[in-house]
């Protein structure tokens, strides 16, 4: 459904639902100005047409022991449909990467990895992301803090 076939129900519907997931269909209704059966077959609708894909709990990565965030630019030898398929078949399997864009630009895909330490990266780099067929070059930033990280998509009411 695109962004403008939702009406401003669906827009406080999203807003609430990607401030508390685990929010109760009453407390949602009352929030969002609608009785409860209407407000849930709206939310129904909308995980039905793929507008809410899943619900998650957001963990902190530093206090599960992941403390190192690496940004990291992979270019290709080839970019030839091949190439690319192998490259993104591989990465899927990482558990370390939480995030993988294909670029335009000098880079062709951009990563963010989570690790426990710089040994750990090093391990991953040399024993994985290097390994995987085609990678000619692979250029690293990490992160030293965070200043914005968002989950909430910006769903204008």
């Amino acid at each position: 459904m695109p962004i403008a076939e939702l009406d401003a129900l669906d827009r406080r519907i999203l807003n609430e639902l990607q401030a508390n997931g685990r929010i109760t269909n009453q407390e949602l209704s009352e929030r969002v100005g609608l009785s409860p059966s209407p407000c849930l077959r709206r939310l129904k609708q909308l995980e039905g047409d793929g507008v809410i894909t899943s619900y998650v709990a957001l963990v902190d990565p530093a206090k599960v022991g992941l403390s190192v965030t690496a940004f990291v630019r992979v270019r290709l030898d080839q970019q030839d449909d091949r190439h690319l398929a192998i490259f993104e078949a591989a990465v899927t399997k990482f558990p370390e990467i939480m995030e993988c864009y294909l670029m335009t630009g000098d880079a062709d895909y951009q990563l963010r990895i989570l690790v426990e330490s710089l040994n750990a990266f090093e391990d991953f780099l040399r024993h994985k992301l290097t390994r995987i067929q085609g990678v000619s070059q692979v250029t690293t930033s990490f992160a030293l803090r965070p200043v914005v990280y968002k989950t909430t998509l910006p769903v204008l009411t």
